[in-house]
């Protein structure tokens, strides 16, 4: 599966907009990244806890928008974008969303 920010996929052309593909994950906090964290700001830093968790929810979310692309018969997904929010307190949601489409074979540029 292709995933692009842009809007067009060269050297292909978009043959179908198939529709909105999306993918969300909601992760929460371990108690002892937690602790980690609070030390962490202590000394500053970066806060590998929280980095790894907001990662692994990324990529959960990503799988999760490719799944629903591959159900429609899609090519690539175009457009992605990703977002993220605070659900509640020590628990984040990561969200990303596309257009999935059809793409056609290589075209020759002049």
């Amino acid at each position: 599966m292709i995933l692009t920010s842009s809007e067009n996929v060269i050297p292909y052309e978009i043959t179908e907009t198939l529709g909105l593909v999306r993918g969300s994950a909601i992760i929460s906090k371990h108690i002892g990244q937690d602790l980690l964290a609070s030390l962490q700001t202590l000394v500053g830093g970066e806060i590998e806890g929280y980095h790894e968790m907001i990662d692994q929810s990324r990529k959960l979310a990503e799988e999760r928008m490719i799944q629903e692309g591959e159900t429609l018969g899609a090519d690539a997904i175009i457009s992605v974008r990703y977002a993220s929010s605070s659900v509640m307190q020590g628990a984040a949601e990561m969200l990303v969303y596309g257009t999935a489409v059809k793409l056609s074979r290589q075209v020759n540029h002049v």
